[in-house]
């Protein structure tokens, strides 16, 4: 009885027993001849068997018929008939002659519970009534020990074993009992960074929560390698590497720096609709960003930007990792609007982040908005509740899912970012206007405001890259202002117009761009926005679907990255005429 257990034991494993009984059949003995007819012999009672089994029996030539019978082999055995053999085949004439063994069917009589502790029960699916008079399956006990394996790997057991042991046979019913050695518990014992990274083991330690005494996570390890292709400013070159020392596992990254700080300047130049003597309104931006500063993965940047003529954007953020050595994310942002001689907007934000092993980043935050009205401004505009000081104070939550295979230059994966926001507004009274004027107005309001990004990158090709993305935004408020409104045109959200060209309470862009890379760092590019907004102003109310369509090119130089897009869009307030193409051009200057 031991003989024919450890037979059938050989046999669930099937690999080493049925590849040396079926390697002849993948030998090819004579020409490879076309048209071959497949004719399999059994027994009469093994032909039972074989009718519920489909398989092709005209074949292009003879080593796809060998094939065939090796396939069919194998299907027999994973449907528990472990016995089955193609005993001898031979070819005469355009047919293939073949000798099929199928045997009896093994089923489980049981398997027991020998030692698997309520957690392995519960993440494996394990349970003793599944394994009663059903079919032996080898494949499905393979998953099952391998759930096994991967829940101890994920506990900090990554030597552990699952066998069988007490194996019975009688009348082809197995019977057994489920064992599993969890060996010793490994525990983190640092991490080390290999290659040309100035980054330090202590912030990615943190950014990573792999913390020194912690138990060992196989899921976690591969989840860094995404992780770390979040950050901007690194390279992975290759996988992270595993260094077991007793009880103890160092993991090694190999990194590289990326040049990520910049210095850039990008100059547009539009059709100026407040002059009749055609000539073109110069805008630009300008941007500073340093990243991982030290080694710590600390950040700043500034930006300023002109998008008409008295319109200036100023934009600052910084962001500090591992807020007093937690996985903890602190970021301020400023962001000053001057709209001309209309309004000026002042929006401070602070957020704390925490970046997940597998779900992401989530952030919570608080903004505070001032947006005063210049004194220079038109007071029509007031009367008409167009324009009105007014001080917001919001707090929401923020989730950003990123897998796309680079920051930069990203081929394929997904990216999703939603917000959610809630707040009071209180309007402020202005003293170009009577008091009286505020009795029909709710001083006190309470704002909510939703935002949704989705990202999609295809790879087509060798060097081929379609991008599919979604964004919008949506202010809820039964009282909106002009100064309120998001702003949308230009080369950041909406191409072919000039740069918040348009005001909106709620507003969505769909873009379909496609990129053909003739370098790791260079593509040209296609592209074709199509756009929808509403504003929900309450004496006035406009609402259009706006396109743009354009191309672009962006190659890397000795000075840095040289970006060109020429664009054209139509509105109900511009149509599609070249007379309103807009052209960005800039170089980013990378050290």
């Amino acid at each position: 009885m031991y003989k024919i257990a450890a037979l059938v034991w050989c046999l669930y494993l099937w690999l080493p027993l049925v590849q040396a009984q079926d390697k002849p059949l993948l030998q090819v003995l004579q020409p490879v001849q076309a048209k071959v007819a497949l004719r399999v012999y059994t027994s009469a009672q093994d032909q039972q068997v074989l009718r519920q089994y489909n398989y092709r029996t005209q074949l292009p030539d003879t080593l796809e018929a060998r094939k065939e019978v090796q396939a069919l082999v194998q299907k027999l055995q994973q449907d528990a008939f472990l016995l089955t053999s193609a005993d001898s085949s031979f070819n005469r004439g355009d047919t293939l002659h073949v000798k099929l063994h199928i045997g009896n069917r093994y089923d489980w009589a049981e398997l027991r519970n020998g030692n698997l502790s309520e957690g392995i029960l519960i993440e494996s699916g394990f349970r003793e009534k599944f394994y009663r008079n059903v079919p032996f399956k080898p494949a499905e006990y393979v998953k099952l020990q391998q759930r096994i394996l991967d829940f101890a790997e994920r506990s900090g057991y990554p030597f552990a074993s699952v066998w069988l042991d007490s194996v019975k046979i009688q009348n082809n019913r197995i019977s057994a009992t489920l064992m599993v050695e969890k060996a010793f518990v490994v525990t983190y014992d640092s991490v080390q960074v290999m290659g040309g990274s100035k980054t330090q083991p202590k912030f990615l330690m943190r950014y990573l929560q792999l913390y020194p005494g912690q138990p060992y996570n196989q899921d976690q390890v591969q989840a860094s390698q995404r992780m770390l292709t979040a950050l901007p400013y690194i390279k992975v070159t290759r996988p992270p590497q595993v260094q077991f020392a007793r009880d103890k596992a160092r993991i090694v990254y190999f990194l590289e720096d990326r040049q990520t700080n910049q210095v850039d300047g990008v100059v547009g130049f539009l059709p100026d609709p407040s002059r009749r003597d055609n000539k073109l309104l110069i805008t630009g931006e300008a941007n500073l960003n340093i990243r991982n500063i030290k080694g710590s993965g600390k950040q700043l940047g500034l930006q300023w930007r002109r998008v008409s003529r008295g319109s200036v954007i100023l934009n600052g953020e910084y962001l500090h990792p591992n807020l007093f050595g937690t996985p903890f994310e602190l970021g301020g942002r400023f962001n000053l609007q001057k709209q001309d001689s209309s309004f000026i907007i002042v929006q401070p934000r602070l957020q704390l982040a925490y970046n997940t092993i597998r779900y992401g980043r989530f952030s919570v935050f608080t903004e505070w908005r001032n947006s005063n009205i210049l004194s220079s401004a038109n007071t029509q505009s007031l009367q008409k509740l167009d324009l009105a000081d007014a001080r917001t104070n919001t707090y929401g939550l923020n989730y950003l899912w990123n897998n796309l295979d680079d920051f930069y230059f990203p081929r394929k994966g997904r990216l999703a970012e939603l917000q959610l926001a809630a707040g009071n507004k209180q309007v402020l009274r202005n003293p170009n206007l009577e008091k009286s004027f505020y009795d029909t107005i709710d001083m006190k309001t309470t704002q909510l405001s939703l935002a949704l990004r989705l990202e999609n990158f295809f790879k087509l090709g060798k060097n081929g890259a379609l991008l599919a993305r979604l964004q919008g935004e949506s202010l809820l408020n039964d009282q909106i202002f002009l100064n309120d409104m998001y702003r949308l045109g230009g080369l950041s959200s909406l191409r072919g117009f000039d740069e918040y060209f348009f005001y909106a309470s709620t507003y969505g862009v769909g873009t379909l761009e496609y990129r053909l890379f003739t370098a790791e760092d260079s593509y040209v590019l296609l592209f074709y926005d199509q756009g929808y907004y509403r504003s929900d102003l309450e004496n006035s109310f406009a609402e259009d679907l706006p396109l743009g369509i354009g191309g672009g090119i962006s190659f890397s130089t000795g000075a840095g990255i040289f970006q060109l897009v020429y664009s054209v869009g139509r509105s109900e307030q511009q149509p599609l005429s070249l007379k309103y193409s807009k052209i960005h051009f800039g170089i980013t200057s990378k050290f």
